[in-house]
């Protein structure tokens, strides 16, 4: 009985009951929310979300944040569309090493201001966020790289029964869990979050973690542009990767992640990602124009930390009260 009430007490069975409530809410109002298309247009809509998310949920557990992730998509994906466009006898899966290349080495960059001008995270990424929205439209000349230009085989990744972007978003989520739980550096990511100040007298390399997961968070930025290639068979300068960075963050808060650091899990994000998909295909079915997106982002995400700030608060007194009984 203390072993199912524990499994119900966590955040992540709090976030499917609300899964579960919403898809039964919409589904009473539009019953064709419910049917086998409407499915296959959640798990379309999650797979770059997904991507995005674990690399932003590995830079807040490390108390820091990345706001550039959308641009970063946007210029990776830019770059790799006028690779095809230009140099048509490369290899389409060149296009992968190239776009997470890409976002590796933007993402090293935030990480190496950030540690070596020891200046906060919002405000590099912030900076960075439109610095790589302008290189993505100097380096495009703000033209788009149409749908001919982008590889038959790459664009078929987002087709047929089980499309491969489904199956890739899903590896990457494994691969983080089990980098996050099983491996001694995804340890030490916790251990920096947590308690920054104490991380180097436990032997954590401070600035080699924060180097490392802000290329983590890069490299899937550019697994997501060239996705994102794949699914929507474009990539415009202006429109990809814009307003990514509000989607992640929101899928990734809602799931549990602390905004202070040492604290989220995988199933936890996987859970709010599914959660923001199942909003985004709802909206259309009950008239609500897609421009409310944003609204609806920001106010989940103020919900979401208003939560996380009531549940550190409870756990702090739940605390105090032991060690009072101590």
């Amino acid at each position: 009985m203390n072993a199912l009430r524990s499994v119900f007490l966590r955040r992540e069975a709090g976030i499917a009951v609300m899964i579960v409530l919403f898809v039964i809410a919409v589904g009473i109002a539009k019953p064709q929310f419910l049917t086998a298309n409407e499915f296959r247009i959640i798990l379309l809509l999650i797979p770059l979300i997904l991507i995005g998310a674990m690399g932003e949920m590995l830079v807040l557990v490390a108390r820091h944040v990345d706001l550039s992730i959308g641009s970063s998509q946007a210029l990776a994906a830019i770059i790799t569309g006028m690779m095809f466009k230009f140099m048509p006898g490369v290899p389409w899966p060149v296009g992968f090493v190239v776009a997470i290349g890409i976002g590796a080495a933007i993402g090293f960059a935030n990480g190496a201001l950030i540690t070596l001008f020891r200046l906060p995270a919002i405000i590099v990424t912030l900076g960075t966020l439109n610095l790589y929205r302008g290189l993505t439209f100097i380096v495009s000349n703000a033209k788009q790289i149409d749908r001919q230009y982008i590889p038959s085989d790459l664009k078929a990744m987002s087709t047929g029964p089980v499309p491969w972007i489904i199956v890739i978003a899903l590896g990457v989520a494994l691969l983080t869990y089990w980098f996050a739980n099983h491996t001694r550096v995804g340890r030490q990511v916790f251990a920096l979050g947590s308690n920054p100040v104490a991380a180097p007298l436990r032997g954590i390399r401070v600035n080699a973690v924060t180097l490392m997961v802000f290329s983590i968070s890069g490299a899937l930025a550019g697994l997501t542009g060239i996705l994102y290639a794949s699914r929507w068979g474009f990539v415009n300068p202006s429109n990809t990767g814009s307003g990514f960075e509000f989607q992640v963050i929101a899928a990734v808060v809602i799931g549990g992640v602390s905004i202070n650091g040492g604290v989220g899990s995988v199933l936890g994000v996987v859970l709010g990602v599914l959660l923001l998909g199942c909003v985004s295909a709802a909206l259309p079915l009950l008239g609500i124009p897609g421009t409310a997106q944003s609204a609806i982002y920001g106010a989940v995400i103020i919900i979401a930390l208003l939560i996380d700030r009531s549940v550190r608060q409870r756990g702090i007194a739940a605390l105090a009260a032991s060690r009072a009984r101590a």
